[in-house]
Order: C-alpha cells, then sequence, then structure tokens
C-alpha cells in the first residue's frame, strides 16, 4: 500500500483499470434493470420518465408464455445435466485413470463443437433431427445442449478424478477393498466437488442457450433466451431486461458457488 502512495502514477493506472472493469460489467448490469423497471423512457430523456412494475404483471401473464419458458428452461437444463454427467463420469474416469490411446485426441473432440461456428453446427444438427422427428421436442433440445455441455462436463470430471491421489486408492485396495468400493467409498467422494462444479457449468450452459434451442426447438419450445430474443426483435426492452434478469440470476448465484468447489488443484488438472 505504501508503495502505491509513493507512486501516484502507479495508483493512477490501477484506478483507471478498476474504472474501466467496473464499468465493463456494472454498465450493462444497470441498463438492465433501468430498462425492466422503466415504463417510459423516450428521446432525448437521460432516463425513464416513468417508472413501475407494469411490465413486471405482464411477464407473469399467465398468456405471456414466460412462466412456461422458465420451467421449459429449468426442466431442459436439469435434464441437460443428468444425461451429460451420465456420459462424463465414465469418460472423465476412463481418460484419468486409464491408459487411453490418443487421449489428447479425444480430448480434443470433445473441443470440436466450441471450435466450429454454433450457427454451422446447430444448423445441421437441425435438419437431422427434422428427418428423425426430434425437431420440436424437448429430447431433441437435450440432446442438442448435451452436445454443448460434455465440453465442460468431460473436461471437468477427468481433472477432478485426476486431482484424486492415488496412493489412497491404492491404500485401499492394499487394505482389500474391491475396485468397486475403492470408486465407490474412495475415488468418488473426493471427486464430488469438481463434479458438482462440472454439473453447474453443464446446468448454466443449457439455461443460456439460445442458438441450438432456436434451431432445434423453435417454434415448439420456448425458453428464456428465445423470449428474450423474441422480445427484443419486437422492441420489448422491458419484457427482454426483465427476462435477461432471470437469466442473471441463477447465474450469479451458481458462479459463488463454483468458485466454493471448483478447487486450484482441480482447475490446475484441467486438460492435462
Amino acid at each position: 500500500m505504501a508503495d502505491l502512495l509513493n507512486n501516484p502514477g502507479k495508483l493512477l493506472t490501477r484506478a483507471l483499470l478498476l474504472a474501466v472493469l467496473g464499468f465493463l460489467i456494472i454498465g450493462p448490469m444497470s441498463n438492465i434493470l433501468i430498462w425492466a423497471f422503466a415504463e417510459q423512457w423516450f428521446f432525448p430523456a437521460k432516463l425513464p420518465t416513468e417508472w413501475g412494475f407494469k411490465f413486471w404483471e405482464r411477464v407473469f401473464r399467465p398468456r405471456a408464455g414466460a412462466m412456461e419458458a422458465m420451467w421449459n428452461s429449468i426442466s431442459i437444463a436439469l435434464l441437460t445435466v443428468v444425461v451429460s454427467m451420465a456420459l462424463a463420469v465414465p469418460a472423465g474416469y476412463a481418460l484419468a485413470r486409464r491408459s487411453i490411446p490418443f487421449r489428447a485426441v479425444a480430448m480434443l473432440l470433445f473441443l470440436m463443437p466450441q471450435a466450429i461456428p454454433s450457427v454451422t453446427v446447430h444448423q445441421s444438427i437441425g435438419q437431422i433431427f427434422y428427418m428423425i422427428g426430434l425437431n420440436g421436442t424437448i429430447p431433441g433440445v437435450v440432446l442438442v445442449h448435451t452436445l454443448q455441455g460434455l465440453v465442460f462436463a468431460v473436461w471437468i470430471t477427468s481433472a477432478s478424478f485426476a486431482s484424486v491421489d492415488k496412493d489412497l486408492e491404492a491404500a485401499a485396495r492394499d487394505l482389500g477393498a474391491s475396485p468397486g468400493y475403492v470408486f465407490r467409498s474412495v475415488t468418488l467422494p473426493l471427486a464430488i466437488p469438481g463434479l458438482i462444479a462440472s454439473a453447474i457449468f453443464v446446468f448454466l450452459g443449457s439455461i443460456d442457450e439460445f442458438t441450438g434451442t432456436f434451431f432445434v426447438g423453435v417454434p415448439d419450445i420456448q425458453t428464456l433466451p428465445i423470449l428474450l430474443y423474441t422480445a427484443s426483435m419486437q422492441g420489448s426492452y422491458q419484457i427482454a431486461s426483465i427476462t435477461a434478469i432471470f437469466l442473471l440470476i441463477p447465474s450469479i448465484l451458481f458462479m459463488v458457488i463454483v468458485e466454493r468447489f471448483l478447487k486450484a488443484d482441480v482447475a490446475a488438472k484441467i486438460g492435462t
């Protein structure tokens, strides 16, 4: 602290960087909050001329579809977590504990959906799902969300198992424990924090997913990101902002939980 006080230039630089960072984070969120409670806001007014909860009441009307979209988003996200983790736990364990040929290639394959533009990937998936009858269905949307979720699920799950001390497993086996008992009683409990963090990342990725839902689910499946997009395109910025708040709340809460569970030793193993 004394060093900063003796160096005003360094102190000013840090203050400016913090101010810019705060503006980039708080600025958009402040705009969302203002629009969520603005009833009238026309140019050239700097702030809304009327405030209230009129648009919140519209959002919660049964015919507005917001509640249905919210429950769809939550249901799809939870199902995506179940499917992704069911695939990621055995895959992550095998990648972390077994000698697999071309392991690095296998890990990179899970990144491919992120490496290719999402519009291209989801448009192709939408065409395939249309031919097999999965377009406009919950299972179809869950599958396309799982494709994205496996990136986080497999990489973080693999890192979680890799961070477990092998000597603890060896000690359990030396005492006569079977491989299945070692996994249930030693490996899995120690890897649980990382698995929880992995599931949270999958959940957040699913609940915020727009492109996959748009190409596979619309118009039969409505989620909060689809509702936000539709409201924005119609110029209903209040509705869009209220929807954005619904999406922000779980993201902020769960990221705090992730910071609690995703420990440094697990994070250091991601991708190794």
